[in-house]
């Protein structure tokens, strides 16, 4: 049983904090932040560089400094800021205690340690590998031991969240029924992350081997086909974490229940059977990988998984406008929307979120996953530009908003410059869009991802892309540089707010940090008999924007590819 003596209630929401945990919480959102801002830098010098007038670094700075920016933004601080996430939606949302603490600290001990020691494997300059690492390509052996020490650390934070799950359960800390929704989705992210590590247990710890001379060979299809499992797959447990912070950030800005929380608990589910099947989209055009399992994953398990997304981009915004409309905002199409509070960063970023991996990171995966379609752009940089849609404008952002809100209620700050976090998720938001848009652009017009130099200067085959491409790439930085001064203000309010916020003491603070849930049930709201009309136009919106974008590409393959 629990010691009383280690919880905490913070007096503004009532959450109970196990103390341990919300230490485990607070150094693992650190960490992260420290890993979104080196990798913030390095993106503005990709960039840079990446526009053609600028072109800012040396070819091999280049490929050093991109194997950097991917692995800080992509992995690391994703991870660490999951790992905090997961701490909370266990211990603090179910009111326990955290699992084995002192397994905890050594999960957090392994991934920094291995964090700084992939990140100093590639600024030594000999592991610029990229995060893919293909073989026979091959990087320093302490680049491999760093990642491997890393998903170790990280598998731990997940089996403590689990064994919390369990202690919760036995400890009756919740009361009798399922986890909370926002839970659930945080469990759907721990086993997909299971999976994710065992992939990369599986294929990097003999690769390991063979750096250091124990193993002669590694097979280069099956260690594609392995890293994708792990690669693609970590960013699946994105999805699932920042569709669970959604859900949170809805319940504590409008206080909103789900539509349906069967109906969302099957999504989630959808997730766990299919997303990760989806990344087979990066091996469509792989010689050694039969047409059956490229059909079967994308043909098949790919529109489950985007079902998935669909049905939360529905649920998400129908609970928004549900709660809106009992408070009163029920007049017309859409003024629980004009009502809703703008200026609140933690509702901003959120919707930005919504906006930002729906119509572009959802759309785009869509075509990225179509067999056929995906051969316009495979390969090119319509593919960063679709997963920076997801992973920075759908994650990123999610994860922004929801801690402005965690800063008061867990270290209990105040944000510090509140009229900056007005405008830094548009700031950042609209910068991301762009960059993301601009990007898929030149893509489209086949300019190669990974690729220091589109003019090929000094290569014996030139090629000219058309001076579109050039503008693209252009308006790319300026779009750069915008996000990039979005998110920097980020960190500066947040480290700002950790060192230097006004204490809000034990107290509860006059400004309420948490909504009062509205009651449960649809009736009395909505126009003739739908409850949540303004969703549906929106959600129409978006599939016609999906039907056109799609069949767009088929006619722009037809002429790319002609017959006859």
């Amino acid at each position: 049983m629990a010691n009383t003596a280690e919880f905490r209630t913070c007096p503004d929401t009532g959450l109970l904090f196990h103390k341990p945990a919300e230490t485990l919480m607070k150094l693992n959102a650190v960490a992260g932040i420290v890993f979104l801002a080196l990798g913030g830098v390095l993106g503005l010098l990709m960039g840079l560089t990446r526009w053609p007038t600028v072109h800012l670094l040396q070819a091999d700075s280049f490929y050093m400094l991109l194997t950097a920016h991917g692995l800080s933004v992509l992995i690391f601080w994703i991870i660490f800021f999951e790992i905090a996430v997961l701490y909370f939606t266990s211990s603090t949302l179910l009111r326990s205690r955290l699992a084995t603490p002192r397994w905890a600290w050594l999960g957090f001990a392994l991934m920094v340690v291995g964090s700084i020691t992939t990140m100093v494997s590639i600024f030594q300059g000999r592991s610029s590998v990229m995060m893919t690492s293909y073989v026979p390509m091959s990087a320093e052996p302490h680049f491999y031991l760093g990642l491997i020490l890393f998903a170790v650390g990280a598998l731990i934070g997940c089996f403590v969240f689990l064994g919390t799950l369990v202690i919760a359960r036995a400890e009756r800390t919740y009361g009798e029924g399922s986890i909370p929704l926002v839970t659930f989705g945080a469990l759907t992210a721990c086993i997909i992350a299971i999976f994710t590590i065992a992939s990369g247990a599986i294929i990097l710890i003999p690769t390991f081997l063979w750096k250091i001379g124990y193993i002669n060979h590694i097979d280069p299809l099956m260690y594609r086909i392995l890293w994708w499992g792990m690669g693609h797959s970590s960013q699946q447990i994105n999805v699932s974490a920042h569709i669970a912070v959604w859900y949170a950030v809805m319940g504590v800005v409008f206080g909103a229940r789900p539509l349906s929380e069967k109906v969302s608990r099957s999504a989630f589910l959808l997730y766990i059977l299919f997303l990760q099947l989806a990344s087979a989209h990066h091996l469509l055009v792989d010689p050694g990988i039969g047409t059956e399992w490229k059909i079967f994953n994308t043909s098949y398990a790919m529109y489950l998984a985007v079902l998935a997304s669909m049905i939360h981009g529905l649920t998400v915004p129908g609970a928004m406008e549900a709660a809106q409309r009992k408070r009163g905002f029920n007049k017309g199409l859409f003024e629980w929307l004009r009502k809703a509070p703008w200026g609140n960063p933690s509702f901003a970023g959120v919707f930005l979120s919504i906006l930002i991996f729906g119509f572009l990171g959802g759309i785009s995966g869509v075509v990225m996953g179509t067999e056929q379609i995906n051969l316009i752009i495979h390969n090119t940089l319509y593919v960063p530009g679709h997963f920076h849609a997801t992973v920075v404008g759908g994650t990123t952002l999610a994860f922004m908003a929801l801690t402005y809100w965690l800063v008061p209620v867990l270290f209990r700050r105040e944000i510090i410059f509140p009229s900056l976090s007005k405008f830094q998720p548009y700031l950042f938001g609209i910068g991301m869009a762009g960059f993301c848009l601009f990007m898929m652009g030149a893509g489209t017009l086949g300019v190669p991802r990974r690729h220091w130099d589109i003019s090929f200067s000094g290569a014996i085959f030139g090629h000219q892309f058309p001076e579109t491409a050039y503008l693209l790439l252009g308006l790319t930085g300026i779009s750069v540089i915008l996000a990039v001064i979005g998110g920097g203000l980020f960190i500066l309010q947040i480290v700002g707010s950790v060192f230097f916020g006004k204490r809000r003491g034990e107290t509860r603070g006059p400004v309420p940090l948490i909504a009062e849930p509205v009651a449960p049930g649809l009736h009395g709201i909505g126009i003739g008999g739908i409850s949540v009309p303004g969703t549906l136009v929106l959600a129409l919106v978006f599939l016609t924007a999906f039907i056109l974008y799609y069949f767009v590409n088929w006619k722009y393959l037809s002429q790319v590819w002609g017959l006859g």
